[in-house]
């Protein structure tokens, strides 16, 4: 399991804020680590690594580990782009055909765990 960083009130919160168009530059990168610390916890694993510069970056999904160098399966994206993703307001596809995602492997999918939550 996944250690939290960001309490879920604290995360919730910030994901709220968001969503209403209210976050401040901190409170969007801590949503951002909530997010991804929630991935972490529901699909555990080191197969997958998902960036989101410059709030972070988790490994996910169950597959083989990568220790050293750059990891074979990688999804990268913008904070906005991501949190798009996790709330539903965009799907996987919507990003990869827009070129807001960069996704790279054979893992690096993450349509079936996306969205998080849904408004």
């Amino acid at each position: 399991m996944a250690r939290r960083r960001i309490s879920p009130g604290e995360g919730r919160r910030a994901l709220a804020a968001w969503q209403g168009g209210q976050a401040q530059p901190a409170q969007v990168r801590t949503a951002v680590r909530y997010t991804l610390e929630e991935l972490a916890e529901r699909v555990p694993g080191t197969s997958v690594e998902v960036r989101v510069p410059p709030a972070g970056v988790v490994q996910v999904i169950e597959g083989p580990r990568h220790t050293r160098g750059t990891p074979p399966n990688v999804v990268e994206t913008d904070q906005d782009t991501w949190l798009r993703l996790v709330t539903g307001d965009l799907t996987w596809t919507q990003a990869l055909a827009a070129g807001t995602v960069a996704a790279s492997g054979q893992r690096a999918d993450l349509d079936a765990v996306l969205p998080l939550f849904v408004r």
